[in-house]
């Protein structure tokens, strides 16, 4: 049994000292080959997003609209606009990034029509109801809800777009 209990003080002892005086500190372990080559590997961060609702302002979002809407409700990196209970009905939805370009993903999908935006941003569609625009990197969407012709809203969301662009 003694010898037991000798074996067990000096494996923990050997664990424990492990040649260090009792109060220096354990050198951290040096970086595996797989963590250097990882880090410097790694991908660049992504572009930092502007805030939805400050690309699109509520006095820009009534212009648009062409009507009074309540204030905004940010949500995530999504902004939207929508008009009183009261009508008439109206809404104007701001979005960025992921969210932004996963909407022109869908409309490309559909089959729906996209008129390019030239001189806008990096790269810049139209749809009906909608604009994309890129811009370093990051993709921005201002969707426009009305009850009316939507031809009446091509020129207004155009212009939306350049604003847009010119904050991103």
């Amino acid at each position: 049994m003694r010898s037991v209990v000798a074996v067990t003080l000096l494996v923990l002892g050997g664990l424990l000292g492990c040649g260090r005086s009792g109060d220096e500190p354990a050198a951290a372990p040096a970086p595996t080959e797989a963590a250097v080559v990882e880090e410097e590997t790694s991908a660049p961060a992504a572009p930092a997003l502007p805030g939805a609702c400050a690309l699109v302002t509520k006095p820009e979002a009534e212009k648009l609209a062409g009507t009074p809407l309540d204030d905004a409700a940010p949500v995530r990196e999504t902004c939207t606009y929508t008009g009183p209970p009261t009508g008439p009905t109206a809404q104007v939805e701001v979005y960025v990034g992921d969210g932004a370009k996963k909407y022109l993903d869908i409309e490309r999908d559909l089959g729906h029509e996209l008129r390019p935006l030239s001189g806008v941003g990096d790269e810049a569609y139209a749809s009906i109801e909608a604009v994309f625009v890129l811009k370093g990197g990051v993709w921005a969407t201002v969707r426009l809800v009305r009850l009316n012709d939507p031809a009446e809203n091509r020129k207004p969301l155009e212009n939306i777009a350049r604003v847009v662009a010119g904050r991103m």
